[in-house]
């Protein structure tokens, strides 16, 4: 239901008393890429989601690695707990960062008082923000590196460190290039979702300077004038972007989407 009335708002040049708009315009969507809110939250959650995406491959592959490539005792339930962000609703998970944000030692006069502040005078939601994100994507990356991982002979690397590599030098000369195409895959799926996270964007960006895409489409949307044309738009926009990720995700996995998310 929102995808049919997102795309005809996009789209509308004037409608009323009428099922269908009696004209239709695409000025909207260059006002979603040149409107001053627009532009800035588009800024600020291109910022926020390429430091997830670093945060989530760095942590994506040190947990996949331990999983596939170790006999850690535990290891199922790291992976378990890997995918845990997929069940924890986001707005509990946002309260939760808020919560932590008045506790020591991010409080008022604690030793990182404003490092992550939300509700303060002068806000800092960013780290909370790049956090947010990365938790809430990293299960792609991870069951990505896992995926790359149980597709790739571990015998390669037992060859480079019998021939002197330390396990650093041996994955990241051996290991990581062979599954660069499902790090791709999985970075793409972090970005894509983490560029149109809704409930960590609309509780911990409070002040518009910080403003991610979907809490500017809020904000628009309750804006007088052109305010819910230009939100449509971005709307679409995002889901735009949304589907090239997922089909070129597919296509670097070289597999149905939903193999992807298999556990």
């Amino acid at each position: 239901n929102k995808l049919f009335r997102i795309d005809p708002t996009a789209v509308e040049g004037s409608w009323y008393k009428s099922v269908f708009p009696q004209s239709w315009t695409l000025e909207h969507f260059d006002g979603a890429l040149s409107h001053q809110l627009a532009v800035g939250s588009i800024r600020n959650s291109l910022l926020y989601s390429s430091l997830a995406v670093v945060l989530d491959l760095f942590i994506g592959i040190l947990i996949g690695y331990i999983i596939v490539r170790t006999k850690i005792k535990g290891r199922s339930l790291l992976d378990a707990l890997s995918m845990l962000p997929l069940a924890v609703p986001g707005l509990v998970m946002a309260f939760g960062y808020v919560a932590m944000s008045l506790r020591w030692p991010f409080g008022e006069g604690d030793p990182f008082e404003g490092m992550i502040d939300v509700l303060g005078a002068n806000p800092n939601p960013m780290l909370l923000l790049v956090i947010a994100y990365g938790v809430r994507r990293l299960p792609y990356v991870v069951r990505s590196v896992v995926a790359g991982l149980e597709q790739t002979s571990g015998e390669l690397e037992e060859a480079a460190m019998n021939l002197g590599a330390g396990r650093v030098r041996a994955v990241r000369t051996i290991i990581i290039p062979l599954i660069m195409a499902n790090l791709i895959a999985g970075g793409l799926l972090a970005f894509s979702f983490a560029m149109l996270e809704v409930s960590d964007s609309l509780i911990l960006a409070q002040r518009e300077s910080h403003y991610p895409i979907t809490k500017a489409i809020y904000t628009l949307f309750e804006r007088l004038g052109d305010g819910p044309y230009i939100a449509s738009a971005m709307g679409v926009w995002g889901m735009a972007l949304l589907a090239v990720t997922l089909i070129g995700a597919s296509v670097l996995m070289g597999k149905k989407m939903g193999a992807i998310f298999r556990v």
